[in-house]
């Protein structure tokens, strides 16, 4: 229950233990555990760092644990603070990787040199998505923005994603939050964790990507307009820009079918995200877009943000953003 905040399973036990049992020492909480004693130190040790437990008034060596309000308020401020920077990072690729499709889109498929390749065809695209599926020997790794799956994309992506499994390549796929909200694509998320895939779900995607075993990338030519092809990506430095930003996105994700965890008061990732782009100029249509919601849900989550905040306008919203620090 308090991975998602850095700890430990182990640690978490240990904490749990010493909060109802304070007065037990080492011996007597690797009994009851039935653990080794150097098990039991090492949680205690991790608990130490994360400042949780600290030594007894009374000495001797003991420990004693800290108030889990004071405790965790400070842990959950650094876990924040952790993901506002790597949202920071991943913004930042974001422009760069943006550049990079633009330079890409720009070319003639007749004057590459080898490194990329231009596919304009639906039928061509799908083809190619089997051949690099086929050839895959590690791993796959995928955006799939733009809101909930249509059902032809989730029966064209099947027999691919089974194939893959069934030779034990790794499948990982990122959704946008909206996602959960839709049942078919949760249906779907749901069977492909069942058969051993990945999936993790964010606020927001930068564009629909493709990645088999890092080393060749398909993404879209214009990414926001998914019409005009794609570009197959060979150029090492290119894929490992690409990898880098899948890596740092997938990391702040949240696993499909566990709760986010937002503490009390707190807004969501998903609601921090639709403030940033309202701050950043975006109008209520090209938000909802980025989010992959509807304007209605955009909108009712303007709302929500408004009545949880006490806000009685945008202005004031705006107002209660600035004065809470929320962005």
């Amino acid at each position: 229950m308090l991975t998602t905040l850095g700890l430990t399973r182990e640690a978490e036990a240990v904490y749990r233990l010493m909060l109802s049992q304070p007065d037990w020492g080492v011996v007597r909480i690797a009994e009851s555990l039935a653990w080794a004693e150097s098990a039991v130190r090492a949680a205690m040790d991790e608990l130490a760092d994360h400042e949780l437990i600290r030594p007894s008034w009374e000495g001797g060596g003991a420990m004693r644990t800290v108030s889990p309000k004071v405790a965790f308020e400070a842990l959950i401020a650094r876990r924040q603070a952790e993901v506002a920077r790597k949202q920071h990072e991943v913004e930042s690729s974001r422009a760069a990787i943006a550049g990079l499709v633009a330079e890409y889109s720009m070319l003639r498929p007749e004057e590459g040199s080898g490194g990329v390749e231009h596919l304009t065809c639906l039928n061509e695209i799908r083809a190619r998505l089997e051949e690099l599926g086929a050839q895959a020997c590690r791993e796959t790794m995928s955006f799939a923005p733009g809101g909930k799956q249509t059902p032809e994309n989730r029966e064209a992506s099947r027999p691919i994603t089974q194939a893959l499994l069934d030779r034990g390549v790794k499948v990982k796929t990122v959704y946008l939050s909206s996602i959960r909200n839709d049942p078919g694509s949760v249906e779907h998320a749901n069977w492909l964790a069942a058969q051993g895939g990945e999936t993790r779900t964010t606020s927001v995607l930068p564009m629909r990507m493709q990645i088999v075993d890092r080393e060749v990338a398909m993404v879209p030519l214009d990414p926001d307009d998914l019409t005009k092809g794609v570009a197959v990506i060979r150029e090492l430095g290119a894929v490992a820009g690409l990898c880098a930003l899948f890596d740092q996105i997938w990391e702040q994700s949240e696993v499909l079918g566990a709760a986010p965890v937002t503490p009390a008061g707190e807004i969501t990732p998903q609601q921090r995200e639709l403030l940033r782009l309202l701050s950043a100029g975006l109008t209520d249509e090209a938000a909802a877009r980025r989010l992959g919601v509807s304007l209605r849900t955009e909108r009712r989550m303007i709302t929500d943000l408004m009545e949880q905040l006490g806000a009685q306008s945008r202005f004031q919203l705006g107002q209660r953003v600035t004065e809470r620090g929320l962005l």
